[in-house]
């Protein structure tokens, strides 16, 4: 599916990435301008990216759905965000109104940076 852009994401230089059926993956190669104090990614970029690809999961989950709502999102860090960072989500129940989700970031060696379970609402089109 074609996504429309979000402004914030490109700000942040997030980039869409192919993946299989059922996930959402976006990703990021960390710069000055999206890092803490530390030079590791911030942890508002980790948890956005992990919003939007939760998000996305849920909303191509059901059919007709053209956005999202996040009613509510846990986020764990595991560790420090540095380089090349691949945010995945995936559905994992529910049903047409509400969805859960879950999924994670890794970096380069595969290792986990932060995950989250989420709980969404998608948008569809309004009838007239």
């Amino acid at each position: 599916m074609s996504e429309q852009p979000v402004p914030f994401l490109e700000y942040c230089g997030v980039k869409n990435e192919s993946a299989p059926a059922g996930i959402a993956r976006l990703s990021i190669d960390v710069r000055h301008d999206v890092a803490n104090t530390r030079g590791h990614a911030q942890g508002g970029l980790l948890m956005t990216m992990l919003d939007v690809a939760l998000g996305r999961a849920a909303r191509d989950s059901v059919a007709g759905a053209i956005s999202f709502m996040t009613i509510d999102l846990h986020t764990s860090f595991l560790k420090p965000g540095e380089g090349h960072l691949v945010a995945e989500g995936r559905r994992t129940g529910g049903g047409k109104s509400i969805v859960f989700c879950e999924g994670e970031i890794r970096d380069a060696k595969g290792d986990v940076v932060a995950k989250a379970s989420g709980v969404f609402k998608p948008v569809l089109p309004r009838s007239e």
